[in-house]
């Protein structure tokens, strides 16, 4: 009888393990589930996923199966199962916290979704988190937390910021908006400042050239800013107010909502933001060093899934921002000795296709998207002066700007079965920019076409190697004409260039990782960032244009890089080191000619210098013994060099008491600066949020006469303290609430030495962007977080 037993037991044994088994479980973090958590055979593409209350279902053929499990925010965990313990009983999966972020998946790589630890390229990531530990407003507030990344102020009296990446200025640095390179030059002058955090996913950042395939000129890195996807159905409310100095209002309010569907092939999301800032005089002169500021912003990004092999995604997002610095902000701009006023209306879209065949091995995706602003600006005033001639000339200082970009393209990914990826794909670039202000006869016209093909293969000859060989095959034509009173200049470029890309990976161990790389680049000559920026020096203002015979700039970027992390139960430890090297070979460069036109403003030149070259090392440490502390520090010491001395400021032969300013290093570019961010929660549903940059010092240029004429001045080092307080509180399953307060620039650490009155020089401001700052926030809605 018991022989026969077994003989039964065999038979069906046998019979389940030969066929397919529906598996039925769950995924949660211990206490709560986690939705949407995926689940797929382990080196296969085969899968599910898991429902808005964690329970998924997936059917298995073998009798052992390894199965992989990730969710955002959590580790990544592989379990090996016997199909025949689960036909009667569930399979309950708990997933632990990822604090350092080691498991996420990232796009900006290899323009593919992939494993943080399987990517070729260093990519950082800024995610909601790191947004609400330093109580981050806008993009502009939170990129420095990562090694080589810095945000600068660049002008007291209207903000613009620029981030510098491994020591180059923001001209270096191509920031996407997810994923598509449609953030233009004037964009880039006040736009970090004006995209808010509340509409973000995450910020994915790859330093240096290993970001070639977004283009050709992300010589110092890219920034992709990738916006929040519909996931869950939540809703949540933001409320915050910081008093700078303790007594200028700094208001902001965020709304956001997401609706899906229950079969989970539809969903949007839909965010606004309304911010009023107030402006803030740090030395009492009556002119401001904070602008004062008001933004409103409406976006939406929405998803549809025809079919389980294709998908469409729509985004859209709406900006409008008034800014305003100088002084006497109650009159009309022509009625104040200086002041610059901005008004843009700016409307940022894309529309995404992706399709896969049945067996997930083929990927195509093709795509559109766009930006267009409009600007009225004012950069003007009387200057100190008060005769007809100063009001006529103020009054002519009212100009207005349009700017469009506009990207297509399609891009073709083959996985093969031996895990090899193939990318390939085509996009055109189309962007036209014109700046017109009639009083100072001031115009840029700039059309620019760009027609790319871009192809990768990732190559994976052994388990612990990988080699990513890539080039981008850009053919760009620039049309520019530039005026500035009595001087006209103009672009007519018309080239071909291949820029190739080559990573490569190697898993020493388990634990330790070596990437190495190589990437060429080039910037067409044209206006950028800092060119569509006007500053007043003197009571004047300062203009920016191309010289004659502007030559296109090449790049070649080299990085090397150790990384050693490691997970014992809940410790997770993680340690970088990077070294980096990028050489610049007609470099462009901004020369103060010395010269006044006939208006009285002064002319700064655009042109190629004779070479120079970036190097430094990055290191960052990240260290989390339980979900209940994490410690990050970061830090970067650099060398900016130019291989022979640069002319910054160009005498006037007239003034014979001047002589030429020759620097031999970069200016506004410390040799080192770093990060500080510690996250703890000591007791439940309380957090304690300690972050914090130091920068070290570093040589600025300050214009002392009104011909432009300069000295150099030593910064001293700051160090911009933050710490954070929050508590949160269950008033029902479904309603949550979260209070915080804290203090931004704990120590008051401030540059104390603001040029002052009608006649400063506006773009002498270094340091933390604000002063000691209190803040106090509110956030409710549905979701536990």
């Amino acid at each position: 009888m018991k022989n026969l037993a077994r003989i039964v037991f065999s038979l069906i044994f046998s019979a389940t393990s030969a066929q397919n088994v529906e598996i039925k479980g769950d995924v949660t973090d211990g206490e709560r589930p986690i939705p949407f958590a995926n689940i797929f055979i382990s080196g296969t593409t085969k899968g599910t996923s898991a429902d808005i209350d964690g329970k998924f279902s997936i059917e298995l053929t073998e009798k052992l199966t390894e199965l992989t499990v990730q969710a955002i925010g959590f580790k990544t965990r592989k379990l090996q199962i016997n199909k025949a313990d689960y036909i009667e009983f569930p399979l309950h999966i708990t997933l632990e916290e990822d604090a350092l972020g080691l498991d996420q998946v990232v796009v900006s790589a290899t323009r593919n979704r992939i494993d943080l630890k399987e990517a070729p390229v260093i990519v950082n990531v800024l995610n909601s988190k790191l947004f609400n530990a330093t109580q981050s407003v806008s993009v502009a507030e939170t990129l420095n937390f990562q090694p080589g990344v810095r945000v600068e102020t660049n002008c007291q009296n209207c903000g613009f910021t620029q981030v510098r990446l491994n020591g180059l200025d923001g001209s270096y640095t191509q920031v996407l908006i997810n994923s598509r390179s449609v953030f233009s030059a004037l964009n880039s002058v006040y736009g970090l400042e004006q995209i808010p955090t509340s509409i973000l996913d995450r910020v994915e950042v790859v330093r240096s050239g290993g970001s070639a395939l977004f283009g050709s000129n992300a010589i110092a890195g890219t920034v992709n800013i990738i916006t929040k996807e519909p996931v869950l159905n939540i809703w949540n409310i933001n409320n915050n107010i910081s008093f700078i100095d303790g007594k200028i209002p700094d208001r902001s309010l965020n709304i956001a909502g997401s609706v899906v569907s229950e079969d989970l092939n539809s969903g949007i999301t839909i965010f606004g933001m309304n911010r009023d800032r107030a402006a803030y005089d740090a030395n009492g002169d009556g002119f401001t060093e904070i602008t004062e500021l008001t933004n409103n912003t409406l976006g939406a990004k929405a998803f549809l899934k025809p079919s389980d092999l294709s998908k469409i995604t729509l985004d859209l997002t709406a900006l409008k921002e008034y800014r305003r610095g100088g002084d006497r902000l109650d009159l009309a701009p022509h009625l104040t000795d200086i002041t610059e006023q901005l008004d843009h209306d700016t409307f940022i879209g894309g529309l995404t296709y992706e399709l896969s065949n049945a067996e997930m091995t083929n990927h195509y995706t093709a795509y559109i998207s766009g930006q267009h602003t409009d600007r009225k600006s004012f950069y003007g005033g009387l200057g100190g002066g008060r005769t007809a001639q100063d009001s006529i000339s103020a009054s002519n200082a009212y100009g207005i700007t349009s700017d469009l970009a506009v990207l297509g393209g399609f891009q073709f990914t083959r996985n093969f079965t031996n895990k090899d990826i193939l990318t390939t794909g085509i996009e055109y670039n189309h962007s036209n920019t014109e700046d017109d202000i009639a009083g100072y006869q001031r115009y840029i016209d700039q059309e620019v076409n760009s027609y790319a093909a871009f192809g990768q293969y990732e190559w994976k000859p052994v388990e612990n190697f990988t080699a990513l060989l890539g080039a981008r095959l850009d053919h760009i034509s620039v049309s520019g004409n530039y005026a500035v009173e009595n001087i006209q200049r103009e672009s007519k470029i018309d080239q071909t260039v291949l820029s190739p890309r080559l990573t490569i990976l190697y898993d020493i161990t388990e634990e330790l990782q070596f990437r190495g790389g190589y990437a060429r680049g080039f910037r067409a000559p044209q206006a950028f960032n800092e060119d569509l920026h006007i500053s007043s020096v003197g009571g004047e203002f300062q203009f920016v244009i191309l010289s004659n015979d502007l030559k296109t700039e090449y790049s070649n970027a080299y990085t090397a890089s150790f990384n050693y992390s490691k997970s014992i139960n809940k410790l997770q430890t993680d340690f970088l080191l990077e070294g980096f090297y990028t050489e610049l070979k007609d470099p462009f460069t901004t020369v103060s000619t010395g010269a006044s036109l006939p208006n009285g403003s002064i002319l700064k030149e655009v042109r190629n210098g004779s070479g120079a070259y970036v190097t430094g090392t990055n290191f960052e440490i990240g260290v989390s013994p339980s979900s209940d502390l994490t410690f990050q520090l970061g830090g970067t010491y650099q060398q900016s060099i130019y291989k022979e001395d640069q002319v910054l400021y160009e005498a006037n032969e007239e003034a014979t008491s001047e002589e030429d300013i020759i620097i031999s290093e970069f200016v506004r570019n410390p040799n080192f600066y770093g990060y500080l961010n510690v996250n703890t929660s000591p007791f439940e549903d309380f957090a304690l949020d300690l972050t914090g940059t130091y920068t070290g010092k570093m040589t600025i240029p300050k214009v002392i006469n009104a011909n432009g004429f300069l000295e150099l001045r030593e910064s001293p080092a700051f160090w911009d303290l933050n710490i954070k307080l929050s508590q949160h509180i269950d008033i029902t399953e479904n309603f949550h609430i979260n209070l915080s307060t804290g203090v931004q620039n704990v120590f008051d650490a401030y540059q104390d030495d603001f040029d002052s009155g009608p006649t400063r020089d506006s773009d002498y401001i270094y340091g933390p962007s604000r002063p000691r700052t209190f803040f106090f926030g509110i956030k409710f809605g549905n979701l536990h977080n």
